[in-house]
């Protein structure tokens, strides 16, 4: 790599690097060591191709999905998330605390999904890419990608019923936290 590409490279690594390990976390259930390795793999593996690569972040988007269904294809293994000590339940009323039981419970429930079912709920929902997109990088068909999901998300339900209040609001039918523009009446 000649001086100009491996400035260009250390630039959008600089650049892209946190958005691209929040993908690769996600990927990896919610594991951050591993999605450090995930995406430090990537990135290794587009620096050896930077001089032919056209659209840098997609191409490592594309090389994380893909190390991560490699990985599906390795035995599982499990891991036990280790604290220093347990939580007490019902403890703290603040919005914070909040948070983290939410992003806590969501992350327990991501990581009891198969990768395949991870994998497709981040590409749709956090990523926010259509199915036509999801079946191209995942390598198939977009009814496998619609079954996918469909699965997914009952599992995700069943295996924490306590994200059903984060569904759509009785009221206007909306999920919560959907901020996709809406009529204003004065």
């Amino acid at each position: 790599m000649d001086a100009q590409a491996q400035e260009s490279f250390r630039e959008f690594v600089a650049n892209r690097s946190p958005a691209l390990l929040k993908t690769a976390v996600l990927l990896s259930g919610g594991d951050r060591h591993a999605g450090e390795d995930l995406l430090q793999n990537a990135l290794i593996k587009t620096a050896g191709r930077w001089h032919r690569v056209d659209e840098p972040e997609a191409y490592v988007r594309q090389v994380l999905y893909r190390q991560q269904i490699s990985r599906w294809r390795l035995k599982r293994r499990g891991r036990e998330l280790s604290v220093a000590e347990p939580p007490e339940p019902g403890a703290g009323g603040d919005a914070a605390s909040a948070d983290a039981e939410l992003r806590l419970l969501m992350r327990g429930a991501l990581a009891r999904l198969t990768a395949r079912q991870r994998a497709v709920l981040v590409l749709r929902y956090f990523e926010d890419l259509p199915e036509a997109e999801v079946a191209r990088i995942l390598g198939c068909s977009v009814g496998t990608v619609r079954s996918t999901t469909h699965r997914s998300l009952a599992r995700l339900r069943a295996l924490a019923p306590e994200l059903r209040a984060l569904g759509p609001s009785e009221a206007g039918g909306r999920p919560s936290g959907d901020y996709s523009p809406m009529e204003v009446r004065s």
